[in-house]
Parts: C-alpha cells; structure tokens; sequence
C-alpha cells in the first residue's frame, strides 16, 4: 500500500463518512477486539486459579502459572496478525481502512473494562503487519485515547470498611475473613493482636478516630511463591497508612498472618522488578494500579502494570516515559561504565535511571552460543522466580531515537560490534533489538571504592543471592563480580544471563585427585571435563583473588567452594520441594517479633 504521512489522514465529516462506507474496517476492528478479549479472559482465568493453587498448597502450580502466563500474549497477538492475513489480506489493506479501523476500535472501547491494554494489543498487532513509517499517531495508539480514570468494575476494585462501626479489631478480622481461603487458620485472634500491636508501635500512640475513618482493601489477594498479600490503606482524616498483610500456610496446613508491612519503602520493594510476577484477579487493572500508586507514589506506573502480569502494557508505558524524557532533556546516550562485556554491548542515557542492552554480532573467544541462545535466556528470567535476586528486562524491538543523542564514541561501537541491530535513516538511529534494565551499581566498581564494613556486607549479599538462585533453581554460570549490581537499598542482584543454566541441568563434581605430581604441575587437567560440569573448587581462582574479598567470602560463604552444597541444592529441587522466600527481613515476621512473648490484650482506640 502507499505511505501517507498523517497530515494526510481524513479527518472530521470526511472520515465518518469513510466510517460508514467501509464495512471492511469495522470487521478488522472486531477482529482486533476479539483477538484481545481472548487473550484477557485467558489471563483472568489463570490468575484466578491462583487462588485454589495456594488454597491446595500447589507451589508447583503457582510457578507454571507465572511461567506460561509470559507467552499468552504473544500468543493472541500471532493468532490475530494470522487472522488478519487470512481473512482481510492484511498486507494489501490501504490507508484510509487502516485508520479508519483504528477509529472503529475507539468506538468499540468506551465502555471497555481495559482499554489502555485493548490499546496496547491493537499497536502489537498492527506493527507487526505495518512498516514503522506507519507507527504515528493516525495508524497507531502513540498515546492514550480512552481515559481510564472511574471505570466501575465488579467485583469492585477495592472494598471499605468503617472501623467506628464495630471496632478496629473486629474489622480487621473480618477483612481477612473476607478472602475467604478454604483452610482454617491456626489463631486468628492471636495474629489480629500482632498486627494491632505492630500498627500501635509504628504509629506511636492510637490516634482518634474521624467520623470519615475508613479502611480500603484491595478486592483480590496477590499471589506470589507461597504467600497471599492482602493490600489496602487506612484513611483517617488527613492521614493515610498504607499496610500490606503477608499470609502464609503454617507446618499444620493452616493459615497465619506472618507479618504487617507498613512502611512506603518497604511495600514499595514487593513489587521491585527482582521479584516474580503477582498473580491477581482484576476486572480494570487500570484501578489496581491507581490504588497502588496512592500507596506508592513514586512507584513508576510502568513497572507495577508489569508486576501485575502485564508486562506488555507496561513496556508501552515505559517507552511513552522515555520519548518525554528525552524532550526534556539534552545529555547524550554513552557506554555504560564498567567491564565491557563479551556478549552484550551496554549503554546509558545519564538522566535516566536504565541501562539499554544490546546482542553483539560477534561474541568474545571465549562465548560459545548464538544470539538466538542469548535471547533464549533472557526470557528465561522472565518465566521464574527472580527471588529478588535477578533484575527482571523490558524487551523491544525497532526503537527509533534521536540520532543527535548519541555521543560519536557510542555510535562508532555500535557500527563496529553491532551493525546488523542498528539502521540509520537521517537524523533516527533505529535499534532492532534491545534490552532495558534498572540501572545499578556493578559490584565491582561497589568494592573498589568500599570500606571494609561495605565490603563484608556487600560480599555477605553476593553470596546470599548466589543461594538464593540455587534454591530457586537457577545457576549464573558467570559469577565474577562485574556481573551482579548493588541497587540502592544495598542489595546484590544478578544482571547478567548470556550463561545462566538451570541447576537441574548442571552437573556439579569435585575434582578429583592428580595421579601423580606430573598431572598436577600441568596446565591442562587430569580429569575429563563435559559441557555441563561445574566444579565449585575452582570458584575461588577467579574471584578470591583479593585479601579482604576473600576474608568475608570464607567467613560468610564457605559452603559454595563445596560440590556438596550445590548437590544438595539440586536433590530438593528434583523432589520438588519449594523454598520459602520472604521480601521482608525476617525480625519483621510475628513469629521472631513476637517470640516467647503471651500475646497481650491490647485495647481498640476510641471511636
């Protein structure tokens, strides 16, 4: 079809009367809709069963459901594009029904439940048939059309509770009564005391109740790993008290409350991109995330769309962010500081809290693998359970930029280690193919500049996410430390994953013995050596090589120099057992906060 910039585009009395004329576009229309119906109702119905998965106790179930869930879009978004091939000769259709189909599917979302996700679907469905001359505004969704503020949903999105009514204690009790989990729990008047007794301490003193007093909760429990999270506020006046109540399956089988979260900071953290995907039942997600900002304002929407599930939509998001940040701002992207690395070309904008990845065309000697290979991992990340241990990455395809804001060195080493990812068309640099990570500190930059307390901590947290991922069957493969990033709370999180192997598929052993001091003296080993053999002994060449490194190593992580550790590892995950992970500290949890301690009566604040 021939291009047509969108100041050609009919507009006003001509385009509904191309509306009307052309029955051809509303079809395509329908076809869009009901390819994106599909695919939500198939979303809704697997994050519903997230909560007879945890009901039953199926950890197994909960993390197929977080695994399968990542391709469902992808899926819709094909079965379409093939619909539209089939039916409609999706490569002949001519400008004027392209948008005019667009306008069509305005109309078909004003009473829509998710139209900004609707949007979304419509945009990955036409760019993959339109070349991006087309990806304006007049053939595509540059920004939104349909308002998502005050759409009513049932069940609503969030419910309300007037504790003057019947008691701050009771309420709480019967919020949690509310989600009505089939299983008992062991005592709940005893965890509804923790938790007014740790409300109590964080406020200082009971305050006085207003007339408007009231608690929202979000209507559907978050599901993740082996915990339901019940979310809500606590509005009293003036003042707002955001709270998160973590439930969790006791050793008897019955339910407790381990915890209340009521720090911004911290409630901020379950939803950290380091985390698996929540599994949550929502007619309008667009007011799961309106409710989550008011509790976390500086969360960006981008990312809770993304622990939602909706990793789509907050990639749409993330990309509308970054085309404004660049109008309001003039530096330039630059490589990224730090190691370069073998397989990946990394770079940065400086007034930009990312860093953009890019599949180099030729690997480093020592990189065995193709880019198909490399690719293959990264979705890897995506489809399990991060344990706050593994940066989670937006992933894009044809991203045109400025080519003004890049800096000359970076474009003479995107042209020499990548010049079949980038294309350049006058003032655009168009990338093929990108990842995007929160940027952080590399952990070896971190210790080159610590004190000796930071560094005892710093390798304290290496160590720990390196179990964490065992435990959570995931092998880095590549530990040196300019693979791991510290993030501004001090934690250490894996970036890097061109070599991660699952644990199940590796084959640890511990070397075994020279014959004879010949053998041992020689640079090549002694001992056979197959493609999936890891030997922990050696762990400490490449890494200890410092003294002070190697101090805190030995005195935190000695266990991981030893084939025994990562054997064992494996032997649980292949009886399918599921470690517990908790994104709070564990003095938070009742069962350390309260320990020894005869719960104490605590008397209700006056209404």
């Amino acid at each position: 079809c021939s291009r047509r910039s969108e100041s050609a585009a009919p507009g006003g009395e001509d385009m509904e009367a191309i509306t009307n004329e052309n029955p051809a576009a509303q079809a395509i229309a329908q076809a869009m809709i009901e390819g994106f119906n599909k695919h939500y109702r198939i979303f809704r119905e697997t994050s519903r069963r997230a909560k007879e998965s945890y009901e039953a106790a199926d950890w197994q179930g909960q993390l197929s459901a977080v695994r399968d869930r990542v391709q469902f879009y992808d899926d819709r978004v094909n079965e379409t594009v093939q619909r539209l091939h089939e039916e409609f000769n999706a490569e002949s259709i001519d400008d004027a029904t392209w948008q005019t189909a667009k306008l069509q599917y305005i109309g078909l979302l004003i009473n829509h439940k998710q139209p900004e996700l609707a949007e979304t679907f419509f945009n990955s469905v036409t760019t993959k048939i339109l070349h991006r001359d087309y990806f304006n505004n007049a053939y595509i969704f540059t920004r939104p059309a349909i308002s998502t503020d005050y759409i009513e949903s049932f069940p609503p999105t969030y419910s309300s509770y007037y504790p003057q009514d019947e008691g701050l204690r009771a309420t709480i009790r019967r919020i949690i009564e509310d989600f009505d989990w089939q299983r008992p729990f062991e005592d709940l008047d005893r965890d509804v005391n923790y938790v007014m007794r740790t409300v109590e301490k964080h406020l200082g003193e009971w305050p006085k109740m207003e007339v408007n007093c009231q608690i929202q909760v979000l209507y559907s429990a978050f599901y993740r790993n082996k915990t339901a999270y019940i979310i809500g506020k606590a509005i009293n006046g003036y003042q707002e008290t955001p709270f998160v109540i973590a439930v969790r399956h006791g050793a008897s089988g019955m339910l407790y409350l381990d915890t209340v979260l009521l720090d911004i900071w911290r409630i901020s953290l379950l939803f950290s991109l380091s985390r698996a995907y929540f599994l949550v039942d929502m007619e309008v997600p667009s007011g799961y995330v309106q409710f989550l900002r008011s509790i976390m304002p500086t969360k960006p929407r981008s990312e809770l769309y993304t622990m939602l599930g909706l990793g789509k939509q907050g990639k749409t998001i993330f990309f509308r962010d970054l085309i404004a940040h660049l109008r309001h701002s003039n530096d330039q992207f630059i490589e990224a500081p730090g190691i370069r690395g073998l397989v990946m070309l990394v770079f940065t904008l400086p007034s930009y809290p990312y860093v953009f990845k890019i599949i180099k065309d030729v690997f480093g000697s020592s990189k065995n693998m193709d880019r198909a290979t490399v690719k293959q991992k990264y979705l890897l990340v995506r489809q399990v359970d991060r344990v706050g241990r593994m940066a989670d990455t937006l992933e894009f395809s044809n991203v045109a930029l400025p080519r003004s804001r890049f800096h000359p060195d970076l474009i003479a080493q995107l042209r020499q280690l990548a010049p079949s990812v980038i294309e350049e068309a006058g003032d655009t640099l168009v990338v093929k193919h990108l990842y995007i990570e929160r940027r952080m500190t590399p952990l070896n930059i971190y210790l080159d500049k610590a004190s000796d307390e930071q560094i005892d901590h710093a390798v304290r947290e290496y160590g720990q996410a390196i179990s964490e991922l065992a435990i959570a069957n995931i092998f880095p493969g590549d530990m040196l430390w300019k693979n791991f990033g510290v993030t501004r709370y001090g934690r250490v999180v894996f970036y890097d994953y061109d070599e991660i192997e699952y644990m199940t598929d590796c084959n640890f052993r511990k070397i075994p013995p020279a014959p004879n001091e010949e053998a041992e003296m020689s640079s090549e080993p002694w001992y056979s050596v197959g493609p999936r053999d890891v030997f922990p002994e050696e762990f400490a060449t490449f890494l200890l090589g410092q003294q002070k490194i190697r101090k805190a190593f030995m005195k935190h992580h000695r266990q991981l120099l030893d084939a025994r550790f990562w054997q064992d590892a494996q032997q649980k995950i292949r009886d399918g057992h599921v470690e517990d992970f908790y994104p709070y500290p564990a003095e938070l949890r009742f069962c350390n906060a309260f320990a020894g301690e005869a719960p104490e009566e605590t008397p209700p604040p006056q209404a």
